[in-house]
């Protein structure tokens, strides 16, 4: 009867202990994107600028191959990031609604630092905002990202007279014109490219940006979008 009872008892707890290591796992599956794969904030601030570049360029390569993780997207990030944010890259992008950083790099709440504006020029506006998310909030990379068939690239080009303020930004990538000018291939490819060189040009005069370049601390690049293939090729 002892042996039963014994035998009873293993069996319930084996069955207990079966019960929750299958509940434990439907919280993992659920929340594991979270808790597992997601750097906690002091990981992210111990990211070196080469570091942070390459967890963005992995992240791109993920989306292309149509093999995305989709991390730090649930319920428990969104109560993590409420209490402060720690991005560790920040981009300065194009507002065109076919380039979302988060989904194109792989990554979720409070990864990434974004400002996003027509042609991806760095107007005051945009160098001050990349300002704060660096040297106050710590990311230690920026990309200055371009795509393929950008309208504010070809409208510069095209030089046709346009409505309201949209002018102003046109003025930005103009230098980009004179850049490129005798350069083979694809004129609105070129163009594009040398205007994501000279954003980042421009981003580097700023002071509180070059001085945490000189000390280490922070490293920009570029980058060119394919709308076709959501590859993001790398511009020195």
């Amino acid at each position: 009867m002892k042996g039963k009872v014994i035998s009873y008892i293993s069996r319930r707890n084996l069955f207990k202990f079966g019960a929750t290591a299958v509940g434990t796992g439907l919280v993992t599956s659920k929340l594991g994107i979270d808790l597992l794969d997601a750097p906690s904030a002091e990981a992210k601030q111990s990211l070196s600028p080469d570091n942070a570049i390459e967890q963005l360029m992995q992240g791109n390569k993920r989306f292309a191959n149509q093999k995305t993780k989709q991390p730090n997207r649930g319920s428990f990030r969104l109560r993590e990031v409420a209490k402060g944010q720690n991005p560790f890259a920040a981009i300065l992008g194009c507002a065109d609604s076919r380039v979302p950083a988060e989904i194109v790099f792989d990554q979720g709440l409070g990864d990434l630092f974004v400002v996003r504006v027509a042609g991806n020029v760095a107007t005051p506006e945009e160098i001050g905002s990349l300002e704060f998310g660096t040297l106050v909030l710590g990311s230690k990379a920026i990309l200055v990202l371009g795509h393929s068939s950008c309208g504010a690239v070809k409208a510069t080009i095209d030089n046709k007279p346009v409505p309201g303020k949209i002018g102003s930004i046109l003025e930005h990538i103009k230098p980009a014109l004179a850049a490129s000018k005798g350069e083979s291939g694809d004129s609105l490819k070129n163009v594009t490219i040398a205007n994501i060189k000279s954003q980042i040009a421009v981003l580097k005069t700023s002071t509180v940006i070059a001085d945490l370049i000189k000390n280490g601390k922070l490293k920009i690049i570029g980058g060119f979008y394919d709308l076709d293939t959501g590859i993001v090729t790398p511009v020195a």
